[in-house]
């Protein structure tokens, strides 16, 4: 059975929508540093067998984890586009936007840095931050390569 026409249950409510994830930029950003301190306390771990003295061992090696967008919203609870959403409606605040400036900042030297230092793959970390190494080639061809018989 449907509500009765005309009623105005909706002014019950006491509030109207979710709340914010994030009421000052301060949460937002001692968040974020959780998140990063996490992921360095938290590296992933590799497995590799070795053979010593005649006997095989399982060696576990820390491999550093690169700081992401994506988990940094697994993290906070919110979805990628939660976070694009809270980024466009915040574009005008002068409170948030440094944050997420920082936040975008500080992922983006994490990544480049540890694939600088050879801890994180080069040509994946090339790829995500944008970065491309562009060769032009002028090839000029005077002859069909193919000839028509």
């Amino acid at each position: 059975m449907g509500a009765p026409k005309g009623n105005q249950f909706w002014k019950q409510r006491s509030k109207h929508g979710r709340d914010k994830l994030f009421s000052s930029p301060e949460m937002l950003w001692d968040a974020s540093c959780e998140y990063f301190e996490w992921c360095d306390t938290n590296p992933l771990k590799e497995e590799e067998i070795v053979k010593v003295k005649g006997t095989w061992d399982i060696a576990t090696t820390n491999k550093m984890r690169a700081y992401t967008l994506t988990g940094l919203c697994l993290f906070l609870g919110c979805s990628t586009e939660y976070l694009r959403h809270f980024e466009e409606n915040n574009k005008d605040s002068k409170d948030f936007m440094p944050i997420i400036t920082r936040i975008r900042e500080v992922i983006y030297t994490q990544k480049f840095e540890g694939a600088s230092a050879g801890l994180l793959n080069a040509n994946i970390i090339a790829r995500d931050l944008g970065l491309a190494d562009k060769r032009e080639q002028n090839v000029k061809v005077e002859q069909p390569l193919f000839p028509d018989e």
